[in-house]
């Protein structure tokens, strides 16, 4: 037994490099591009290759600070991205208050079905959505890919924001209808402001997986005065395969920054926890 304890110590301690080892390598391959990223953006002669700028400068950031590379795309990817984000979390809350608070055998089949459309790869529906559009007179408007973001988003956040709704104890719901309050009345009131961070979290992911949409913009919209940031960022690829990057690495600086301040406005709901402190004591 002292035999074998001892010789569990050594290999417990190989075991723990190792671990320690592939953790330290998942960060540099995390890492190495994020310092390629600030090197570059202020490096006149970028590459490939991660190296300090021998003269650095702000000149790629002078260089991408316009109206047609940055302003206006940044501007239209905030419309979009902003107004369907808006539109999600509104009909996620909507949807998700009838499946936490009504029991019934469609509940199940119903979250199910809404699990698998979020399996869904989005290539397989573009081409009769674009059909859709062209149809509807949505195609190259921007309330029509306002819609067709939130719901591509809507699904997954269904299910998250009725998991979060279920947290809240329904005796709170029972007690402000005694008081005569109405079912939007206890919604708006007693439920959203409990579920503070389970809202917050469902914008913040609806916003950031939006943000970074490629593929729906650029089918649906045709005018380059519309196209977002996140279609814009392709023309820094030219022709032949010659890249400018270190304006690439500016503007995805630039592209980056209102992810970072949203997270930084709204961090503090994010580790608030569900404030119910002492709600349904007495």
């Amino acid at each position: 037994m002292t035999a074998g304890r001892r010789g569990r110590g050594p290999r417990r301690v190989r075991h723990r490099l190792a671990a320690d080892a592939a953790l330290v390598l998942v960060a540099v391959a995390f890492a190495v591009p994020l310092v390629w990223l600030a090197l570059a953006s202020v490096d006149p002669q970028a590459g490939l290759r991660v190296h300090v700028p021998s003269s650095p400068t702000t000149g790629n950031f002078s260089a991408v600070l316009t109206d047609e590379i940055t302003f206006t795309p940044m501007l239209n990817s905030l419309i979009l991205c902003g107004g369907a984000t808006a539109l999600t979390v509104a009909c996620a809350i909507l949807a998700a208050y009838p499946l936490s608070r009504y029991r019934s055998r469609l509940n199940r089949p119903f979250m199910l079905t809404v699990l698998f459309s979020t399996c869904l790869p989005i290539t397989a529906i573009m081409i009769p959505v674009y059909g859709l559009f062209v149809q509807v007179n949505l195609i190259d408007t921007m309330y029509g890919t306002i819609l067709f973001l939130a719901t591509t988003q809507l699904p997954f956040c269904i299910w998250l924001m009725k998991n979060f709704m279920d947290g809240v104890p329904s005796v709170l719901e029972e007690a402000a209808w005694t008081d005569g309050a109405s079912f939007p009345q206890t919604l708006l009131r007693v439920v959203l402001p409990l579920m503070g961070p389970g809202v917050t979290v469902v914008t913040v992911f609806s916003f950031v997986a939006m943000w970074g949409n490629f593929f729906v913009p650029f089918m649906l919209l045709l005018s380059p005065d519309k196209m977002p940031a996140s279609v814009t960022i392709f023309s820094f690829f030219g022709s032949y395969g010659t890249v400018e990057y270190g304006q690439l690495a500016a503007f995805s600086i630039l592209y980056s920054l209102p992810v970072v301040l949203l997270y930084a406005l709204i961090s503090r709901r994010l580790g608030g926890g569900f404030a119910l402190g002492g709600a349904v004591k007495g």
